[in-house]
């Protein structure tokens, strides 16, 4: 038995450990690539030029537009996605009736499924020129709809994580808050929301996820317009989306190669960086409720 039992966690510790070497490579991988660009132009060039024209007679690979639309996309999306998500979630947990649950919670397990290519055509096709009729502005495709789509398509993951969480409280928590004489609402807000939260607040890092790295939709309905948006109704690029329009066509080696590899380490940074402040949040919320 023993001999068993240290067959599986040595297997455990070797799939773990094949992960951590993989992640390794492929980061190592993308930094030393991205590294060689650093020859040509100088890091604040880099990340604080305001001009995008790799291609132009002398290039010019200034990423802070596209920093900016990935920003400006996520933090839409996330406005849109975090309130009503979590409205979702109280509502499925608390409020609804086992046939409205039975409902709601299948119907967000489709929505999860759908491709992000189908959401892009639903942006292009009818939510964008819905956009442009309603604020007259030359095109629907614009930050305002990529907001939109991602929105909806991080919404499933917000409304099952913190649903979970909120079922998973302790019933004795609810009745004995509603023995002491709180209505359901105040339950709800100053019980189960605090004792759920670090699952709440992982929902919204997965929330993070789904939108900053999200490719397709936003390659479709953004506009892909390298400039240094001031509003939701303009277009912007995101840096996932710069990388899957140009890399077909960089030369391997060139400082347009590099460049985009480059702008997969940025992204790679900007991501951990959201994980590591969401993760201290979620120990915070942790230490204080749990």
């Amino acid at each position: 038995m023993r001999r068993g039992e240290r067959l599986i966690e040595w297997s455990l510790g070797a799939v773990a450990s094949g992960c951590l070497l993989a992640l390794g490579g492929m980061l190592f991988f993308l930094f030393k690539e991205g590294a060689g660009l650093m020859e040509v132009v100088g890091l604040d060039d880099f990340l604080l030029c305001t001009s995008w024209f790799p291609t132009s007679e002398p290039p010019s690979f200034g990423i802070l537009p596209l920093i900016w639309g990935s920003l400006m996309v996520t933090a839409g999306a996330l406005a849109f996605s975090i309130p009503l998500g979590l409205a979702l979630a109280i509502y499925i947990a608390e409020a609804a009736s086992p046939r409205v649950r039975g409902i709601l919670k299948p119907a967000l397990e489709v929505l999860a499924g759908i491709p992000s290519v189908v959401f892009g055509f639903f942006g292009m096709a009818i939510l964008g020129p819905l956009l442009q009729e309603i604020f007259d502005i030359p095109t629907g495709l614009c930050a305002l709809n990529a907001s939109i789509l991602l929105g909806l398509m991080a919404l499933p993951t917000i409304v099952s994580v913190s649903e979970d969480a909120l079922s998973a409280v302790p019933k004795t928590f609810k009745e004995a808050s509603l023995a002491l004489g709180a209505t359901r609402w105040q339950t709800i807000r100053h019980v189960l929301l605090p004792t759920a939260s670090s699952g709440i607040i992982c929902s919204f890092i997965l929330g993070i996820g789904r939108a900053i790295g999200e490719t397709m939709t936003v390659l479709m309905v953004a506009g892909n317009a390298p400039i240094f948006a001031t509003s939701y109704l303009e277009p912007v690029r995101t840096l996932t989306a710069t990388i899957a329009l140009e890399m077909g066509e960089a030369v391997k080696g060139s400082p347009h190669y590099r460049a985009l590899f480059a702008i997969g380490g940025v992204l790679f940074l900007i991501t951990l960086f959201f994980n590591i402040v969401a993760e201290r949040l979620r120990e915070g919320f942790k230490g204080r409720f749990g």
